[in-house]
């Protein structure tokens, strides 16, 4: 299986799906309100301009795991994950002041500009993020929506629903723990991975593989083995979205070089290359983090000093390890065949993405 075709013909598939919810979502704003039924339009517009569909994936392959035999159904419920995902872009772009995202504005920005063409004289950005939130919030009941409506059997609907409020619940302890840390400018190893853990893996990976699986029924002990494949997976994820931050193509990426270095990410390659670094490098360090508008020249030197103190290397090794450990694992459930073979091959493309 060529993962990365796979997962193409997927996104293809479930864009139908996304285009449709949301069309339909709009249909029925317009009754109500014609303002509301825009800023869906453009949610429309933002979520279609990108993304892999990497959780909608898992969620289908998770379900298709463990037995799973009604594909097209599960299609369908798989937009729910996209969707929220899409929800908790929508803050986070908020949080970090973002003004684009796979090459058009976020949704906060569009209604800043928007805000400032109508009122130049008020507080536009606060009309901006304050769009933005409501605008996310009314994204994410949609997507709890879809699984709600969804025709699977009602004891796993609602397994699947509580599922996605814990998912919910501990992206939200990651996102305040990596806020918490950029904000005071330092952490520990240790406390990085547990934010990666929290904040990345288990929405990322695990959560949309306990959805699946949970909409055909799967056991807690089931569950409990996709976690041991999901946490070190999504971890290495996290870590290669972090080495794509700093050392990444933005016509790649879809994000500003740079932007992490600006907003003062904390990070693994950020700990190691501390901890590594001699005086003069950790003064850089402290300089160019944080820093607003950061230059060309800046970039060039903190990417510099990543790698002359082996931060790096450290990460890619530890990315990797994680990645084996995770294959490992879910080499040893019994599982179906064409999902395990995804799961194996979507590990491989964590560290395989390009800078």
């Amino acid at each position: 299986m060529d993962v990365q075709e796979t997962l193409s013909d997927f996104r293809k598939k479930i864009n139908i799906e996304i285009e449709s919810h949301l069309d339909k979502a709009i249909k029925e704003t317009g009754r109500k309100d014609a303002l509301t039924a825009d800023t869906l339009k453009y949610v429309k517009k933002f979520t279609l301009s990108g993304g892999k569909r990497l959780r909608a994936a898992l969620m289908y392959y998770g379900y298709l795991a463990v037995g799973g035999r009604e594909r097209k159904k599960m299609l369908q419920a798989a937009v729910s994950v996209e969707l929220i995902h899409v929800f908790l872009l929508i803050h986070d772009d908020i949080i970090d002041n973002d003004k684009k995202r796979h090459g058009v504005d976020t949704v906060s920005f569009k209604y800043q500009k928007l805000g400032k063409k109508i009122s130049p004289q008020s507080d536009y950005e606060h009309f901006g993020n304050s769009m933005a939130i409501i605008i996310g919030d009314i994204v994410g009941a949609i997507g709890s929506q879809i699984i709600f409506d969804s025709k699977f059997d009602t004891k796993f609907v609602f397994k699947a629903l509580t599922k996605l409020q814990e998912i919910i619940s501990m992206t939200g302890i990651g996102q305040s723990k990596d806020i918490y840390m950029e904000y005071i400018g330092k952490a520990t190893e240790r406390e990085i991975l547990k934010m990666y853990e929290y904040k990345t893996a288990k929405y990322t990976i695990e959560g949309p593989l306990h959805l699946g699986a949970s909409l055909n029924g799967a056991s807690d002990n089931v569950l409990e083995n996709f976690s041991e494949y999901a946490i070190p997976i999504g971890t290495a994820f996290q870590i290669q979205d972090d080495i794509l931050g700093i050392f990444g193509s933005e016509k790649k990426t879809g994000k500003s070089v740079g932007s992490d270095i600006e907003e003062g990410k904390q990070t693994i390659l950020v700990v190691k290359a501390r901890e590594k670094s001699n005086s003069k490098q950790r003064k850089q360090i402290d300089e160019i983090l944080g820093k607003k508008n950061v230059t060309a020249k800046d970039i060039e030197k903190f990417q510099e000093i990543i790698k002359e103190t082996g931060s790096l290397d450290y990460a890619v090794d530890l990315a990797r390890k994680l990645i084996n450990r995770g294959k490992k694992n879910i080499k040893k459930m019994n599982i179906d065949k064409e999902a395990k073979t995804f799961l194996i091959g979507i590990a491989d493309y964590m560290v395989q993405r390009e800078l």
